[in-house]
């Protein structure tokens, strides 16, 4: 490639295009491709280049706890988890209708891991998400009310397509944590979608956060179009601890 193509092309900030523009020219002489088919080519090598940054950046702007995968998930551990149900949210039409999604179950079953894949599917089907547990939630209201910047956090959580409120029920909250979840959940009720996480019933909402009346209206609107998704059984993290505890001892006897 000459040095002046490879200027020009980096002044118009089309990288992904110098990368591949060596290869696609030997390709287009190669296989007699015409100008636009060569063309075409090209565009998309740079298109993919730009998606690709697209997604690192808005994975990192999620803030996930940990990258996670689908593809990373045992279903044969627990059968309570419906594969389907879990690849039909994966498709994101939950996220184009507006609908809330609660997640369910015991600790250690999977829960943080499917709503975080579900979240980096739905970044790379174009949407914003902002992953959350209730904790940040709660310190990020509690740090900006100190410094009368609510609205600015509240902005923060009603911009994304989807926010991901993980780890409900983990421990009881601090006062007006009810008041700081029943604005989010009222301000993106059938305007944006939601998806949370608890390990406790829904009738324990009230004694968690302390407020009942805020917990009512919560579940009020949460659970009005909500796909609920029901996880029983035991811990995946404790089986493998214990397994590889097994494993130690049988290598012990030997």
């Amino acid at each position: 490639m000459k040095e002046s193509l490879q200027t020009a092309l980096k002044s118009l900030r089309l990288s992904g295009l110098a990368q591949s523009l060596d290869v696609r020219l030997q390709e287009a002489s190669g296989n007699s491709l015409s100008h636009a088919e060569f063309l075409e080519l090209a565009l998309q090598d740079e298109l993919a280049v730009r998606n690709e940054r697209l997604i690192k950046r808005r994975v990192k702007a999620a803030s996930f706890r940990e990258l996670r995968t689908l593809e990373d998930f045992d279903f044969s551990f627990n059968p309570s988890i419906r594969k389907k149900s879990i690849y039909e949210l994966a498709t994101c039409r939950f996220i184009r209708e507006r609908r809330p999604v609660l997640c369910l179950g015991p600790p250690g079953t999977g829960k943080s891991h499917l709503v975080q894949a579900i979240g980096y599917q739905a970044i790379k089907a174009g949407f914003l998400v902002l992953y959350r547990s209730i904790f940040d939630v709660v310190r990020d209201f509690l740090h900006d009310a100190a410094f009368a910047g609510q609205d600015k956090v509240l902005r923060k959580y009603l911009k994304p397509d989807l926010l991901i409120i993980d780890d409900m029920g983990m421990k009881r909250l601090p006062k007006q944590s009810g008041e700081y979840l029943f604005e989010i959940i009222m301000r993106r009720y059938e305007t944006r979608s939601t998806m949370m996480t608890s390990n406790r019933p829904l009738e324990d909402w009230g004694k968690l956060i302390g407020d009942v009346p805020s917990a009512t209206a919560i579940l009020d609107r949460f659970l009005h179009h909500a796909e609920v998704i029901t996880i029983t059984g035991k811990s995946y993290r404790l089986s493998h601890r214990q397994a590889a505890a097994d494993q130690a001892d049988k290598k012990a006897e030997k």
